[in-house]
């Protein structure tokens, strides 16, 4: 799952709502940094009631993340997107087509769920306007097993970049795509690489009931 599909639930919690990104903030800010449920679970009745929440989006980030990656859907469309994007990469084998459908399934989760829920993407960047990046930083740290020191920084440049709104378009997609690339080492992705995303965009559409249900028994 991607920040959207984490926080969408709890909008009405900014704290809360904005922490489920934490996980994934701190892969881009310092990946070595590993905040576990085990350290945030913690502090989940702690007497202040920001760390509190802090601690629950945490926890619930990785909950989720546990469920959506067990789900059968999830599995079946990475491995779908994974097909078509070693295709267009005439064939290129190794982590860069794994990572992009794995990526592109999340990223496109978001981009559905946004695309029926435009007043809520404007809830969700209004409730990271609503929160302190410096005091969630501080309340990681307190939880981590060692500081994160650009935290609150990342945080306050996702929410003014809009990076989510950059999902509804292919263009604008690309470049988010691209800047992950150079982020985890691969190479940017050739122009042509659009061409699969309209396919990619219908499919995923159409699997987001399913995607985001319970993992399959057995």
């Amino acid at each position: 799952m991607n920040y959207f599909a984490h926080a969408l639930p709890f909008l009405d919690q900014p704290w809360f709502a904005a922490s489920t990104g934490i996980p994934d903030w701190l892969t881009v800010c310092d990946r070595q940094v590993r905040l576990r449920s085990k350290h945030a679970a913690v502090y989940l009745g702690h007497a202040d009631a920001m760390v509190a929440a802090v601690a629950g989006g945490v926890v619930q980030h990785l909950r989720d993340d546990a469920r959506f990656h067990g789900t059968r859907a999830f599995v079946t469309t990475w491995l779908e997107l994974t097909a078509a994007a070693r295709e267009v990469l005439d064939g290129e084998r190794g982590f860069r087509p794994s990572f992009l459908g794995h990526l592109l399934t999340e990223v496109l989760l978001d981009a559905a769920l946004i695309a029926e829920r435009p007043a809520a993407l404007r809830r969700y960047y209004t409730a990271l306007e609503e929160v302190a990046p410096e005091r969630i930083e501080a309340a990681v740290n307190r939880m981590a097993p060692r500081p994160a020191s650009r935290l609150a920084a990342l945080i306050e440049g996702f929410r003014r970049a809009r990076v989510l709104s950059d999902y509804a378009e292919d263009g604008t997609l690309m470049v988010r795509l691209n800047q992950i690339m150079v982020r985890v080492g691969c190479p940017t992705l050739p122009e042509g690489f659009t061409c699969i995303l309209p396919d990619a965009r219908r499919l995923v559409a159409g699997r987001q009931d399913t995607l985001l249900s319970l993992p399959e028994e057995g």
